[in-house]
């Protein structure tokens, strides 16, 4: 109806100067109206140009003292014509927001005497407030300063009306031309295709968006970690056993069995199976001495190595254990130089918070060969946070069991104006080494990060628990861009 009305209106006039009035004198709803107007318009039938208007309309506060009155006036009128009565009282018969705002605006307007007792100064008062009320509803105008006393009283708030004004457009008709939008059989059989006209066709329009799966932006973030792996000649390790023993997650590392990092309170420990079936028992011998007696130029750590406690299994705390399997593996092989890298989870018994999860991924790469210094280790480094696009690095001394020397890395970030620490680096030290049966001559360089932190950073996210756990929004999931990053 509302096509046919403005179609057949323009046939017999210039224009339609307001939707709005429009609608109203035809009977029309106003938002189909516009809908048939923007529709016309996209097909050339119409000429539409934008009109805004502001306007006025209530609030709920002032829905509610159009209909009962305002505030000051309810109160006067509870006040007895006569006498007074007690302000106890009458706050008992009042709304509590009511008695409030009446007692403020009816004191102001020297309508009645407050105290203990209230009563009348004057005999009769007229509403205004609820008069102007009354006609912004209604679609009147009022004056500024009424406007302002009411805006400030928070009883209105402004309102943008947008309509059209219309004339007719270069494809102008008084009925609308249904066009054809496929050539169909019947088409071609009764012959009337040659006087059809077709819809054209919009090759830029974007098609429904396909249903399918998408790739979490850690996993994303994750396989770009992995293309720099592999472009550096980098093998990657199984990493598919996240429950390891305390041997292979801390002893084989040197790390000492009264080390904080084996307490409960910082590591899983499991309760069935609670230990490890087999261990490699002439390793195990070496690993036990040099903890006890040290060798190799070490001292160790000159305490009772107990069987029992590298027996117990755990939830790995970091691939490093997997680091030390690959390690001793090739021990047991004619030496050859390796690569290796691993990118998986790791589970820490930390308390859960913004930047802190009880398991995250941890990302680990180290170059096995025969010489190799810190000068080697800090090529690598620079090498591979060059193809991150940290080309600004700096390196601090610091302590880890199992390396020596070992490095902090920082990188300059440029968003935050500030260096920030982005991983930990070492050279595995000989008691680490040698007991696996590695040539004396063999060296190990290494460094680890998190992959959690440069995911939120990339996609600016600062709660760990909205990338990561039963949290997270789904539409992150499909709504996040591809990440690229040094390729």
């Amino acid at each position: 109806m509302a096509e046919e009305a403005i179609l057949g209106f323009l046939q017999n006039h210039e224009q339609i100067p307001d939707s709005g009035q429009f609608a109203a004198e035809h009977n029309l709803d106003h938002n189909d109206v516009v809908n048939v107007i923007k529709s016309l318009h996209g097909f050339g039938y119409i000429d539409a140009q934008d009109i805004k208007r502001e306007t006025w309309v209530l609030t709920d506060e002032g829905k509610k003292y159009a209909a009962e009155g305002s505030p000051e006036v309810q109160l006067f009128l509870a006040v007895p014509a006569e006498g007074s009565v007690p302000k106890d009282e009458l706050q008992k018969k009042l709304d509590p927001s009511v008695f409030k705002i009446g007692c403020s605006q009816a004191g102001r307007n020297k309508w009645v005497e407050m105290g203990k007792q209230v009563s009348r100064k004057v005999q009769h008062v007229e509403d205004k407030v609820k008069g102007l009320l009354l006609q912004i509803q209604e679609g009147k105008e009022i004056g500024k300063d009424s406007i302002s006393a009411l805006k400030a009283r928070k009883l209105i708030v402004p309102q943008t009306w947008k309509g059209y004004s219309v004339k007719k457009g270069p494809n102008y008709a008084p009925k609308r031309k249904k066009v054809a939008t496929d050539l169909t059989r019947e088409n071609l059989q009764r012959g009337d295709w040659k006087d059809l006209e077709f819809k054209e066709y919009n090759f830029n329009a974007k098609g429904q968006p396909v249903e399918a799966g998408h790739l979490h932006p850690l996993l994303k973030v994750r396989k770009q970690f992995k293309d720099i792996f592999l472009q550096m000649g980098f093998e990657e390790m199984p990493t598919n056993n996240f429950v390891e023993s305390s041997f292979w997650n801390f002893d084989a590392l040197f790390q000492p069995q009264q080390h904080p990092a084996r307490d409960s309170h910082d590591t899983f420990f499991l309760k069935a199976p609670s230990t490890t079936r087999t261990l490699p028992e002439d390793y195990v011998e070496r690993v036990k001495r040099v903890h006890e007696f040290g060798g190799y130029g070490s001292r160790g750590y000159a305490y009772d190595w107990k069987r029992e406690e590298a027996n117990k299994n755990l939830l790995r705390t970091h691939t490093t254990a997997v680091s030390s399997r690959m390690l001793y593996a090739l021990a047991q092989k004619p030496f050859a130089p390796k690569k290796y890298f691993s990118i998986d989870r790791v589970f820490r018994n930390e308390a859960v918070d913004r930047t802190h999860l009880a398991e995250f991924h941890q990302i680990e790469g180290l170059v096995c060969d025969r010489g190799l210094t810190l000068g080697d280790l800090i090529g690598v480094l620079q090498d591979f946070f060059s193809r991150l696009g940290m080309s600004k690095l700096r390196f601090k001394p610091a302590y880890n069991p199992y390396t020596e020397p070992s490095m902090e890395i920082f990188s300059y970030h440029e968003g935050l104006q500030k260096w920030v620490e982005i991983g930990n680096s070492g050279m595995f030290r000989p008691e680490m080494l040698l007991p696996m049966g590695l040539p004396e001559d063999v060296r190990v360089i290494a460094w680890g990060l998190s992959l959690e932190r440069p995911t939120m950073i990339l996609y600016h996210i600062d709660n760990i628990r909205d990338l990561f756990g039963h949290k997270v929004d789904l539409n992150l999931i499909k709504q996040n861009p591809i990440c690229r990053i040094g390729i």
